[in-house]
């Protein structure tokens, strides 16, 4: 991958204010599943209750990015907060195509509600975080349909993958170059990361195959009226445009979910502009305490 591209996939990260070290976690590589990128880390909050989880779900246009992208600040202001904080791997595109990323993040929180009474943690009280895929990602599980299969002969499988509430910064809630062709504008559509993400060769991109996975992987197809609040920030400086994936961060990805959220009376609050990281945390505080 070009150095380009990746800076580009981890544009979101790279918010200076962020850049503050991080506290070793209490659990490091904690296995949850059987690919080698199925590991998380864990930083516990200290209480004497057991306490809400954020789990930050990394980026990196499902190419690129681990765990580590958490950002130091995040973690010792939610720590401060009474806030535990997970981070996990996931397998990228080049591993296996969607569904695999959105179903491995489903499991991770699946495995650490499994383990909720031993590391003191409220499986009520979940929320998820990531910039650009990981928002994405983020957005996807609090929409869609509860991946729990009560039927399963897996304890841990009948498990819940919903989420309180979901930050995401420079998110998309939909992967369907139509809809980012028509909402988006300029070549965001053809952004490189969307062919490898579904497994899809060019030619296939106008069949009904393409068309289902469109729709399965775009979060907003999803959207009901019990979903959870959203905060999504983007810095707007991602404009569409004629390189192939500008625009790919665009905050009209958040004044889109924003409006249909709307419609069904639930909350998106949208921020573009400079980034607050301790607005965010209060969001967290609100949902989730």
């Amino acid at each position: 991958m070009n150095a380009h591209l990746l800076a580009l996939l981890l544009l979101p990260f790279l918010q200076a204010d962020r850049k503050q070290e991080k506290p070793a976690p209490d659990l490091r590589n904690e296995k949850y599943g059987p690919h080698e990128r199925n590991v998380l880390d864990l930083w516990k909050a200290k209480a004497e209750t057991p306490t809400p989880l954020v789990v930050f779900i990394h980026g990196g246009g499902f190419r690129a990015g681990s765990k580590e992208a958490v950002s130091g600040g995040l973690v010792k202001k939610c720590l401060e907060s009474g806030i535990s904080v997970a981070a996990i791997n996931y397998r990228l595109s080049q591993h296996a195509p969607f569904p695999a990323a959105m179903h491995d993040s489903g499991r991770a929180l699946q495995h650490l509600r499994s383990k909720a009474k031993e590391w003191n943690l409220d499986p009520d009280r979940f929320a998820a975080t990531g910039g650009s895929a990981g928002g994405g990602i983020s957005l996807w599980l609090a929409f869609h349909d509860d991946l729990a299969d009560p039927k399963s002969d897996d304890p841990i499988a009948r498990l819940s993958t919903r989420v309180r509430c979901v930050v995401g910064t420079g998110a998309q809630c939909s992967y369907d170059p139509r809809w980012i062709k028509e909402h988006i504008g300029g070549r965001a559509h053809e952004h490189p990361a969307l062919l490898p993400f579904y497994g899809l060769k060019a030619e296939e991109l106008e069949t009904e195959k393409a068309y289902a996975l469109f729709r399965e992987a775009s979060a907003l197809t999803h959207l009901t009226k019990d979903d959870p609040p959203v905060y999504l920030y983007y810095n707007g400086r991602d404009k569409p445009g004629d390189k192939p994936g500008a625009g790919i961060h665009s905050e009209k990805y958040g004044t889109a979910l924003q409006e249909e959220m709307k419609k069904l009376g639930l909350v998106c609050e949208v921020k573009v502009g400079s980034q607050s990281l301790d607005e965010e945390i209060a969001f967290f505080v609100k949902h989730l305490k």
